[in-house]
């Protein structure tokens, strides 16, 4: 639970993404009063306490020219799960690699991967490429490309309201793109 102003006003500034600046930790930091290496302590704190349950990048791959994108799930012995999971991990054109329980007797998949091309070929011969490298040539799968995008963002965090500090300004987003 987040008690104090300073962890309060940390997860407001990340919610929304990090800048794209050199150094975001510092320019966050500044922006809250804290410097980067106080900024990086207070994250790692929250995280461990479980204020934050995620921290990681949403990569906006349409935007980098990555046109296709398909999710690749797997028919993979249960008892082999954890290790073709490192296998698939270990590919820059798999972004999430993760196990889902079978829901069978229509969905007989618990291994799920993402896997990005900048078209459907280059993707076809990524999955191509992961079934050879890793020995999944006997094991059942199906590549499901997206048909549309949905809005990609960060995880968003519902704080408890809080009395602002008498004789404190805030500064809204907005003037801090002005200084």
């Amino acid at each position: 639970m987040v008690e104090n102003t300073v962890d309060h006003d940390l997860i407001e500034a990340i919610q929304g993404g990090l800048p794209l600046v050199a150094r975001p930790y510092a320019a966050i930091g500044q922006r809250i009063g804290l410097t980067e290496s106080e900024t990086i302590r207070r994250i790692a704190a929250l995280i461990q306490e479980g204020a934050i349950k995620r921290f990681g990048v949403v990569v906006r791959h349409h935007e980098l020219g990555y046109r296709a994108n398909a999710m690749v799930v797997w028919d993979v012995p249960d008892h082999e799960v954890s290790a073709l999971g490192r296998c698939l991990g270990r590919f820059d054109c798999v972004t999430l690699c993760y196990r889902r329980p079978r829901r069978p007797p229509h969905w007989p998949y618990n291994l799920f991967s993402m896997i990005h091309g900048r078209d459907r070929q280059t993707v076809l011969a990524h999955v191509a490429h992961i079934v050879e490298v890793c020995g999944l040539e006997d094991v059942r799968h199906e590549v499901l490309f997206s048909r549309r995008r949905f809005k990609q963002r960060g995880a968003f965090y519902q704080l408890p309201n809080r009395v602002p500090q008498v004789g404190v300004r805030r500064r809204s987003a907005e003037q801090d793109l002005l200084v």
